[in-house]
């Protein structure tokens, strides 16, 4: 299959709701279209926090899953940026196929070209295959991740 993986615009914001409402996602508790379009706005304007979207064969193509990048300047690491990925998420009946390999690749190709010195994303402990599959890519397990609810 051939894929195209391009920045996100408002346009797509109903597409990308469906992908997040998948059972492995949100499980159906998504933002409306109002909200979400509040949302990426608002995001839009933070200099270096992109959505991404794969398509289908062309940038017109069906919307099959997309990624969030955040390039994050640093103070420390005498100021190299890293990335964090995030919301990583491929249509369920075009899993397995390759797609989010690709979509990984081109957060791995950004972040490198912002001269970012990491790339990093946090997955639910449950999600053993997901961690293969991050495990399959290079991503190493590294250090604890700690969350409180709010």
């Amino acid at each position: 299959m051939s894929l195209h993986i391009r920045e996100a615009t408002v346009q797509d914001l109903p597409s990308v709701l469906q992908l997040y409402a998948q059972p492995a996602m949100d499980n159906g508790k998504v933002l409306s279209l109002q909200a979400a379009t509040a949302h990426f706005e608002h995001f839009s304007a933070y200099p270096h926090y992109r959505l991404f979207v794969a398509c289908e064969s062309s940038p017109e193509g069906a919307l099959i899953g997309t990624y969030a990048l955040l390039v994050m300047h640093n103070l420390a690491h005498q100021g190299t940026p890293s990335a964090i990925v995030e919301d990583v998420v491929v249509i369920e009946s075009h899993q397995s196929q390759g797609i989010g390999r690709d979509m990984m690749q081109h957060a791995m190709a950004q972040a490198r070209d912002a001269g970012c010195y990491k790339l990093v994303l946090s997955s639910n402990q449950k999600r053993e295959r997901a961690h293969a599959f991050y495990e399959s890519l290079g991503f190493e397990r590294h250090g604890y991740s700690f969350q409180i609810e709010m």
